[in-house]
Formats: C-alpha cells, sequence, structure tokens
C-alpha cells in the first residue's frame, strides 16, 4: 500500500484492494488498483463502510452496457476524507463523510429551484467516469477501471466529487450511517417529501426490503392509520411490524389479485401506494391498489427488466397520480445532515435495517446473500490498515 499524502504534500497515486467486476454477473476479483489523486473540486475518501444495494446488483447483472467492465460497484459507503482536490473547502483531511450517488452543486436551474434534487452538474452518472471531465479515477496496469454512480465504494479508497459527499460528525457510527447515503434515506423520502403522507392515511407498500421498510417507518412517524405491506417473502411479516406495518399480504398465498385485498382492506384503495420492488408490472398494480380521486402512487424501484411503465388510461382519468423518487427527494448536502441528525437523536431506525456484517474479503458471499434474499443490508467493513 503506498503511504497515503499528508496535507502538506499534493497527494499522489495509491494502490489499495477493490472488488472488480471483469463482466457482468461475473464474481468480483480482488485486485491491486491504482486511484489517481483526486481532482479540482473532488476529494480522496478512505472507505469505512459501505452497504449492498439492490441496485448494485441489478447493475452488476445487467448486460446493458457491456463496455463499462471492469468495473467496481458499490455506493452506499461511509469514510474519511484522504486527501482534497484544488478548490475543496468544505472538506479536510480527516474528515468523516458520506458518499452520495448524486450531487449538489447549489447553482444549477434544479438546486436553486427548492423543487428538485436532479441537479444538473452533478446528476446520476451512467458512463462510468466522473462528472467532471468525464474519465476514470481507477486503473489496473494503466488500463481504466470504470466507476459506478461516481463513487465505487467496493474499494478500499475512492476518488468523489465533494459535491456527491456529506460531512458527519466523527461520533457516528459508519457502519450503520452508511445506509443514510441510499436506501434508508430513499424510503423516508418517499413517505415525507415526495408522497407527504399526512395523518389517519391508508398506505399498500409493495416490496419489504431496505426501502420499503423505510417507507413503512416514515409513513408511522406522520401518523398513517394502516400500512399494509405487500411482500412474497413471508419472513417480513414479522420484520414489517418492527418498522410500522400493520397487515400484511403474501400474494403468493392469494386466490384473487392483490389490488382487490388492498381494496377491501381500505374500503376502495389506499391514499398511497410504494413500489418498492423494481418491477414496472408491479407499478400498474399499486397503481390500481390506490384510491381513486386523489390515491397518489411512487414509484421507487430500479427494474431489472422492460423499463417501460403500462397502466390503463382510466386509473389517471379517475383521478390517481403516479410520481417517480430518486433519493426520495432528498438534496444530499441541504437535508442528508438533518436525517442524520434525526438517527443521532434516536427519531429514526437504521440499525434495524442491516442483517449481516461481513469483512470485505467475503464481498461475493455478500452479494449471494442478495441474490437469494436473505438479508435486507449487508454491510462490509474495509480492513483497517494503517497507512
Amino acid at each position: 500500500m503506498a503511504a497515503a499524502a499528508s496535507s502538506s504534500s499534493p497527494p499522489a497515486v495509491i494502490t489499495c484492494r477493490a472488488a472488480v467486476a471483469w463482466g457482468p454477473g461475473q464474481a468480483l476479483v480482488m485486485e491491486d488498483v491504482e486511484v489517481a489523486p483526486p481532482g479540482p473540486l473532488e476529494i480522496r475518501v478512505k472507505v469505512v463502510s459501505t452497504s449492498i444495494c439492490r441496485s448494485d446488483v441489478t447493475q452488476w447483472q445487467s448486460t446493458a452496457q457491456p463496455d463499462l467492465f471492469p468495473r467496481i460497484f458499490g455506493h452506499e459507503a461511509s469514510g474519511v476524507v484522504e486527501s482534497v482536490g484544488e478548490g475543496v473547502t468544505e472538506f479536510q483531511v480527516g474528515d468523516h463523510a458520506l458518499t452520495v450517488f448524486i450531487g449538489e452543486c447549489m447553482s444549477c436551474k434544479h438546486c436553486v429551484s427548492g423543487k428538485s434534487n436532479m441537479c444538473q452538474t452533478l446528476g446520476l452518472e451512467r458512463k462510468g467516469v466522473m462528472h467532471s471531465d468525464q474519465t476514470t479515477r481507477f486503473s489496473i496496469g494503466g488500463k481504466p477501471v470504470y466507476h459506478y454512480c461516481a463513487v465505487s465504494s467496493f474499494s478500499e479508497y475512492a476518488v468523489v466529487h465533494s459535491g456527491c459527499a456529506v460531512k458527519v460528525s466523527p461520533t457516528m457510527p459508519m457502519d450503520r450511517i452508511c445506509l443514510l447515503s441510499c436506501g434508508a434515506s430513499a424510503g423516508l423520502g418517499a413517505a415525507w417529501n415526495v408522497a407527504d403522507v399526512s395523518k389517519g392515511s391508508s398506505v399498500v407498500i409493495f416490496g419489504l426490503g431496505t426501502v420499503g421498510l423505510s417507507v413503512a417507518q416514515g409513513a408511522k412517524l406522520r401518523g398513517a392509520s394502516k400500512i399494509i405491506g405487500v411482500d412474497t417473502n413471508p419472513d417480513k411479516q414479522e420484520k414489517g411490524k418492527a418498522f410500522g406495518v400493520t397487515d400484511f399480504i403474501n400474494p403468493a398465498e392469494l386466490n384473487e389479485p392483490v389490488q382487490q385485498v388492498v381494496k377491501w382492506l381500505t374500503d376502495g384503495g389506499a391514499d398511497y401506494s410504494f413500489e418498492c420492488v423494481g418491477d414496472t408490472g408491479v407499478v400498474s398494480t399499486a397503481l390500481q391498489s390506490c384510491s381513486d380521486g386523489w390515491g397518489l402512487t411512487v414509484t421507487l424501484g430500479v427494474p431489472k427488466a422492460k423499463p417501460e411503465v403500462s397502466a390503463h388510461y382510466g386509473l389517471l382519468l379517475s383521478g390517481r397520480t403516479l410520481k417517480g423518487s430518486l433519493f426520495g427527494g432528498w438534496r444530499p448536502k441541504s437535508d442528508i445532515p438533518l436525517l442524520v441528525e434525526k438517527y443521532a437523536n434516536k427519531e429514526i431506525q437504521v440499525d434495524g435495517l442491516v442483517t449481516h456484517d461481513m469483512p470485505f474479503s467475503d464481498i461475493n458471499k455478500a452479494l449471494e446473500l442478495m441474490l437469494q434474499n436473505r438479508c435486507l443490508r449487508c454491510v462490509i467493513h474495509m480492513p483497517k490498515r494503517q497507512d
């Protein structure tokens, strides 16, 4: 391992270990990778903890972008700033930070609007490169290794844009707050920001993974009177109760469509429905499950196939609304510190979403647990090295 640069000397290339995907769905391989110094407005982070998100698995398996391999996945992470690039004033070496898969430049049309988190400068990166110069910071033998969401936290070190990182207190547990950089925040924000769930309302949630359970928690904290969880895994019934689910439906045990059961439980349809599966077919079911006149359906899942959504026009003509949600509508720099504060004050539950803690060397086992639907969040702990 090359020595990390001190705060008084210019950052140098670092060689570290990373879990590299050489092709779609292929087992990750532990490789020595070179990590370039941070460019202007970038920071290099020593990753402490990274949790595996369902979207990591979906994109790792996807054959839609075969040219973007070799690639380092991972985006839900916490770490310590190792070095800073030119122009960075917010972060200093030694600061603790969360990485975020979208950023907030504070100056584009969307950032200044106060209505959106779809930053035009630091939005969702899909090309496997950095926002600033469209190149990579990782390489093996001089050849580029592609990023994922401009984070790539399945590596001991990662370079991210400073606008895609949030400073946090060093007193916060890094192996738990990393969930706030994606899944837990996405669910809470969908309930609070996107749907604005009201007191006494009825809610149905399709998919009780990390995101769906976080939606349930958000709805409970808003005072929803009925929170219906829909999942084919019977084990999710008890887990759902801990996050506010009042009724559980297993579609595999039904002799009638799910939406009919939801309508029966909610006197005609739920006030709010949430699709957290990543299946566009479920979007239509969720839309049919909400009430005429005012029912709101929010879709959060990343589809594994068939990205097009289809629904009968009558569902919309009757007054239902369909909305999408990216990161729960949160603006990373402006809003995530407030969520971290809520976690510190025990106002929101995050720890219960972690079902496994594993060392970095077992990352393929962690991916297998996700593929087998045997975990919610598996937190990967990076080796503790003295550089």
